[in-house]
């Protein structure tokens, strides 16, 4: 026993650096970092909000104005998240109420999103639907806010502005207590080729901390555009977790051997 105890005692001095380092990493207080991401493919999405799930699609060869959206309502991911959708409104009497298309060839509603995506729009003047609209026509640029039931490690979506080839958007990104993360921008632009080539706008965080994103452009006369929105509701394994945990148990097996 004497013998079993010395070496304990002499690992434990061996190894009291290494102890002691992994004693002040767990509690010491980490500040989570946020940024930005602007490639779907790269962001690492585990759940999604398409806008079909909303039940109402509008259809510009027979436009039905009941299907149009309130500027505030709610959504559900295919995970089972909530959350609350709310676009400003606009003081243009002519521009409508958001509405989901899906966008397609002519005679449908031609973008640079995925050709068959479902997009919520902000809204667009009345006058946009006639033979002769003015061009750029004005729309509601939001801007469009998302807010989850539960806090996320990410969450983004491509978007779009009506009639600017080129643009800025922007997204902000708070936590519960309405404390800003971060603000992103980036410069985005729109077309008619329906190729996907619409900007990604995603924000990344290494804690579950973001409850709201704040999404805008640098046309907020312009109709702003988003497609589907990816989530990333549940922690990933870290490079650094990974380490700490293979030096932990190496440590346990090395005091096991020492203890036989």
């Amino acid at each position: 026993m004497a013998v079993k105890f010395n070496q304990l005692f002499k690992f434990s001095v061996k190894y009291l650096p290494t102890i002691t380092a992994l004693i002040t990493i767990f509690s010491l207080p980490v500040k989570a970092a946020t940024f930005l991401v602007t490639e779907r493919a790269t962001f690492g999405g585990n759940d999604e909000v398409d806008w079909l799930s909303l039940g109402k699609v509008f259809n510009p060869v027979n436009p039905d104005f009941s299907t149009f959206l309130p500027n505030s309502f709610s959504a559900t991911s295919k995970g089972g998240l909530g959350l609350d959708v709310d676009i400003a409104p606009t003081n243009n009497p002519l521009i409508t109420k958001p509405f989901v298309f899906q966008t397609s060839p002519f005679p449908g509603i031609r973008t640079n999103f995925a050709n068959g995506d479902y997009v919520l729009f902000g809204g667009i003047d009345v006058t946009g639907f006639g033979p002769n609209p003015s061009f750029p026509t004005d729309g509601n640029g939001g801007p469009f806010t998302i807010t989850f039931d539960k806090p996320v490690f990410g969450a983004g979506t491509q978007i779009a502005v009506d009639d600017r080839f080129t643009f800025d958007a922007f997204v902000s990104a708070y936590d519960i207590n309405n404390n800003l993360l971060g603000t992103f921008s980036a410069q985005g632009t729109s077309s008619l080729l329906l190729d996907n080539s619409a900007l990604f706008l995603g924000v990344r965080s290494d804690e579950a901390n973001i409850s709201r994103l704040v999404f805008s452009s640098s046309f907020p006369q312009q109709g702003l555009a988003i497609n589907q929105v990816s989530i990333i509701g549940v922690p990933e394994p870290t490079y650094t977790w990974t380490i700490l945990i293979f030096g932990v148990s190496g440590g346990v097996l090395k005091l096991r051997k020492l203890l036989k």
